[in-house]
């Protein structure tokens, strides 16, 4: 499973509480990316505006999204059992940390949750977003972090959790060591905790923009490979199921035919969006994967993408560079997808050509004393965006043009085989009567000679 911890599993306190996917790393390979520093200041950019922006209405990434700082002063004279953090807001909601200095139900840990502040007195609906407090459940991925001295040695743990009644509280019992804890962490008795908390607005029928932008920018510096492997495997798994097919002669020379030989009207060759799309989140959206909404992200941006290109050859807008996208599978006609070129092209070409080359730059590979801040922030920023973007593009795509051929054509051939099938059967069988028939005739003229004898 994409990012999931090997030392910690994030649970809930409760005996409700069950496992939940979720990420937990530290050390300098992942500290360097979650600089507050690099990350809240940001840095313009010039880019589509989709990359920071939801454009489809509701309340937006930016105002579900929160954060709050914890400092606890006096640490090692704590003698409570538990201890928890002033509340703050996020997404609409009240939250607060909650940590157990000698571990919950573990020994010789710190415990971290993060937990719903008066969870027993919510009651469905809500002022501020009633759609989402709806029957008393939301989703939201957070972060929560152990300050070190060493900012390249602070301690993060990631996770997604659907809050409710009966798991209002979510974290990790073995979120560190006590002996690490006093390893550069305390500082003049002083224990610093920061969480990032992301309520996120579902949506069943299109991909969704799922992070507020900064939060985003620093996911993604951590999960961009996983994002990218998730994407890759998705293509690759149906290129090489188109490959099969055109290796398949008979098969393939069978749909050649069936294709060359019908009236070729544009239905054939298009779907509406909403049904393709609603497969495409169902497909991808895994409450239990911690890379989920940064996949739900790219899938955005890629469809923007689409959506962009489509505009920019009607001459209405330009929201890329041209030359730095591949000729495009797919593009968008109001609320279609449509196959830009002969369906068997298309196919040959999405079996054929060769998948843009992993990304080698990526965050994970670059070393602590990589670019300067402000190259750090603008070039290698876009860098990841535009990645995200054509990972998402490629990959509806090639889900669109999947889709398309074997839902409609590749069902319309069969229909076309089956009832060629029974044509043929039905001659069988009118020959065979006739035949029957004509042996009946024969047999009767045999008999009336023998009678005239």
């Amino acid at each position: 499973m994409a990012g999931v911890a090997t030392e910690e599993s994030g649970v809930g306190r409760s005996e409700e509480g069950i496992l939940s996917a979720q990420s937990s790393r530290s050390g300098e390979a992942l500290a360097e990316w979650r600089s507050s520093e690099q990350v809240e200041k940001g840095t313009p950019l010039t880019s589509p505006p989709y990359w920071d922006t939801d454009e489809d209405g509701g309340p937006k990434p930016s105002e579900l999204y929160g954060k709050h700082t914890w400092t606890i002063d006096k640490f090692s004279q704590i003698n409570k059992r538990e201890l928890r953090s002033d509340v703050f807001d996020a997404g609409g909601y009240k939250w607060y940390i909650l940590i157990y200095p000698q571990g919950c139900d573990v020994c010789n840990h710190l415990s971290l949750f993060l937990c719903v502040h008066n969870h027993d007195k919510l009651l469905p609906g809500s002022p501020l977003f009633p759609i989402l407090s709806a029957g008393w459940t939301h989703f939201a991925q957070f972060t929560i972090a152990v300050v070190n001295k060493d900012p390249k040695k602070s301690k993060y743990s990631d996770t997604l959790h659907r809050f409710w009644k009966k798991e209002h509280d979510w974290g990790w019992k073995k979120f560190m060591e006590l002996s690490k804890v006093f390893d550069g962490f305390i500082d003049a008795d002083t224990l610093i905790i920061k969480a990032q908390v992301q309520v996120i607005r579902e949506k069943a029928d299109r991909p969704f923009r799922c992070l507020d932008s900064q939060y985003r920018r620093e996911l993604v510096r951590v999960y961009l490979t996983n994002v990218e492997q998730i994407c890759r495997r998705f293509v690759e798994e149906r290129r090489g199921k188109l490959g099969k097919l055109i290796e398949d002669k008979a098969r393939w020379s069978g749909i050649c035919a069936f294709w060359l030989g019908i009236d070729q009207n544009a239905s054939m060759s298009k779907e509406k969006m909403d049904v393709i799309l609603k497969v495409v989140v169902k497909h991808f959206f895994i409450e239990k994967e911690v890379t989920s909404t940064l996949v739900m992200d790219s899938l955005y941006s890629g469809l923007k993408a689409l959506e962009g290109q489509s505009k920019c050859k009607k001459g209405r807008t330009k929201v890329l560079d041209p030359d730095e996208m591949p000729a495009p599978i797919v593009s968008v006609d109001k609320d279609m997808f449509v196959l830009v070129d002969d369906v068997l092209l298309l196919l040959e070409r999405a079996a054929l050509e060769p998948l843009p080359p992993k990304d080698e730059k990526g965050p994970q590979n670059r070393t602590k004393d990589g670019n300067s801040r402000e190259d750090f922030n603008k070039d290698s920023i876009e860098r990841d965006e535009r990645r995200l973007t054509e990972l998402g593009r490629r990959t509806v795509e090639i889900f669109v043009l999947d889709h398309i051929f074997s839902n409609k054509i590749e069902v319309a051939n069969q229909e076309a085989v089956a009832l060629k099938r029974q044509e043929e059967l039905i001659r069988e069988e009118e020959q065979a009567l006739k035949r029957q028939e004509e042996l009946i005739r024969e047999e009767e003229q045999a008999c009336g000679f023998r009678t005239r004898d």
